[in-house]
């Protein structure tokens, strides 16, 4: 995705895992950019990564709705809004982290305390403790 340029950033669980959560999670969820461009571009790299439906789909229909799944080898829930998190916020206070020499945007430790509280799920709440106990104890 970084190079075409998607604005997005990781949310949900993984990022839960990425702030020290130990919990195991089976998807990736991405807060993007809702814009034409940007929602083409990123078709455009889940096609270039071999993601098969990612052609199954339009930029529009992607903004049409608030979550698509895209579902190959792994499951990508790309979102373009979410409830407790602006994308430009979450743009604004992104954390670089880097994984097997792949540098990308995650949101950052307090927005995603912000969603993950307005979410209300039992997991997203659990997630919201260990966060918060992490951060007492430094």
């Amino acid at each position: 995705m970084n190079r075409h340029n998607v604005r997005y950033v990781v949310i949900g669980g993984i990022a839960a895992v990425l702030h020290g959560v130990p919990r195991a999670t089976f998807d990736l969820d991405l807060l993007i950019d809702a814009s034409p461009a940007n929602a083409k571009a990123l078709l455009d790299a889940l096609l270039a990564a071999g993601l098969g439906t990612a052609a199954l789909t339009t930029a529009d229909d992607v903004l049409a709705n608030e979550i698509t799944v895209f579902k190959d080898r792994v499951r990508i829930d790309v979102q373009t809004s979410r409830p407790g998190l602006e994308f430009s916020d979450a743009w604004t206070h992104r954390v670089a982290m880097t994984y097997q020499d792949a540098t990308f945007p995650v949101v950052s430790r307090g927005d995603l305390i912000a969603a993950k509280r307005a979410a209300g799920r039992p997991i997203d709440l659990e997630d919201v403790r260990l966060l918060e106990l992490r951060d007492e104890r430094g």
